[in-house]
C-alpha cells in the first residue's frame, strides 16, 4: 500500500509521518486490495484536521476527522476508515 502524506498550514514532522503510517498499515488487515492512500493534515485556528482518501478495487473511500489534538484526529480518522473498509468488504461478499 502506498501512503502519501501532505500538510496544509502544518509541517508534517517525522513523528506524525510515522504515526500515520502505523495507523494506516493496520487497515491492510481488513482489505488486501488497497492500492493507495492520500492523507492531508491541516490546521484551522485551534482545530486540527486529518482527512484521507483510500483507493480500493472498485471504490474510493473518504473520511475526515477534526479535534484539538492532531494525534487524536488521526486516531479517529483510522477508526472511521476501518469501519468503512469492513462495510465495503461485507458488501462485496454479499454480492458474490
Amino acid at each position: 500500500m502506498q501512503i502519501t502524506i501532505s500538510g496544509h498550514h502544518v509541517d508534517v514532522t517525522e513523528a506524525m509521518h510515522d504515526y500515520v503510517n502505523n495507523k494506516l498499515e493496520k487497515l491492510s488487515r481488513h482489505h488486501d486490495r488497497i492500492t493507495s492512500t492520500k492523507v492531508i493534515l491541516s490546521v484551522d485556528k485551534l482545530i486540527q484536521k486529518a482527512e484521507a482518501t483510500i483507493h480500493v478495487s472498485g471504490k474510493d473511500l473518504f473520511a475526515d476527522a477534526s479535534h484539538e489534538d492532531m494525534y487524536t484526529a488521526i486516531d479517529q480518522l483510522s477508526d472511521k476508515l476501518d469501519r468503512q473498509l469492513i462495510k465495503h468488504k461485507e458488501k462485496i461478499r454479499a454480492h458474490r
